[in-house]
């Protein structure tokens, strides 16, 4: 028996070709061949195939990978609990605001009898006067940001859908003090850019938006509607629901601009109408300020014994 012991080779290395890298000169044409099976999609290693990842009996592995993704980072991260933003991504800082407002007059005077130009003067000037809300979401996410032990602690942080508008300000607001945030963005046909103040190992890109309104709800620790369109009032009445419903456990919801929400908004009137109880119309508070805001949140967590941050 042989004593001699095995010399390790490094990984590649060796003496002789395996069998399936050698030429076949009896048979001209199995290059060829070889080169189309090897460019088949079929032979793509199939977490590398693009193609077969859009076809539509894939989609359960997409979704598992919507809500693994973040679950795993935002875990990683040590996010707990989130104040989720939401509101009008049309909302804008007050010069941002006066900007349009002086190019909807000077198109007014270009062409005085376009009545288009001149509804767009009102719709510029009610943006302005919304324009105080932006700041209000910027404060808001400097007293959240401020909460926590520091920069690096992230049990509590500002979470936002990541667009424009409102959820800038609030996710601007975090970055303002140094204190991290979130932003869930949406895949959309035309793109939206996740805005500039997210932190960017905690922004975040869906393809599904059951499955972005999932991670919202699954830290949430309040809601926050600013004045917003159709994706806000999404967001609003689905948390809603769920808590109505007592599908999830109660949570603090804020609506910013109770003149607005009041109008647009009338939860008065569904209780009246008798399609909600009069106690559903109580699941909401209405604020104005960031200040107003954080004590609404804080003083919800207060009397109901529970902790808005561990």
């Amino acid at each position: 028996m042989s004593t001699r012991t095995p010399r390790l080779r490094p990984p590649g290395e060796r003496r002789r070709p395996l069998p399936s890298s050698v030429p076949k000169p009896e048979d001209p044409e199995a290059d060829e061949r070889l080169r189309r099976i090897l460019a088949s999609p079929s032979y793509r290693r199939s977490d590398r195939d693009l193609e077969f990842f859009e076809r539509d009996d894939v989609r359960p592995l997409r979704l598992q990978l919507d809500y693994l993704k973040p679950e795993v980072l935002l875990t990683e991260a040590g996010v707990h609990g989130a104040i989720v933003v939401f509101g009008g991504t049309r909302l804008v800082e007050r010069a941002a605001a006066e900007r349009q407002v002086a190019a909807a007059h000077a198109a007014v005077e270009a062409h005085p009898d376009d009545a288009e130009a001149s509804a767009r003067v009102a719709v510029a000037e009610r943006v302005l006067a919304k324009s105080a809300y932006y700041e209000a979401a910027r404060e808001l996410g400097r007293l959240v940001g401020r909460s926590g032990a520091g920069p690096e602690d992230c049990r509590l942080i500002v979470m936002t859908g990541g667009g424009p508008g409102a959820m800038e300000a609030a996710n601007r607001g975090a970055y303002d003090v140094g204190a991290k945030s979130a932003g869930l963005n949406i895949t959309l046909p035309h793109e939206q850019l996740p805005n500039p103040y997210i932190t960017p190992e905690l922004c975040f890109q869906f393809r599904y938006f059951g499955m972005r309104k999932m991670h919202f709800m699954a830290r949430a620790r309040a809601l926050v509607a600013f004045p917003g369109g159709f994706g806000t009032f999404d967001e609003l009445c689905e948390t809603l629901t769920l808590i109505q419903t007592r599908t999830i456990e109660p949570l603090p919801v804020v609506l910013v601009g109770a003149d607005f929400w009041r109008r647009a908004f009338p939860a008065d009137v569904l209780a009246a109408e008798g399609l909600i109880d009069s106690e559903d119309a109580e699941l909401f508070c209405f604020a104005e300020t960031a200040e107003e805001i954080w004590a609404a949140i804080t003083q919800w967590y207060e009397e109901a014994g529970r902790t808005l941050c561990e």
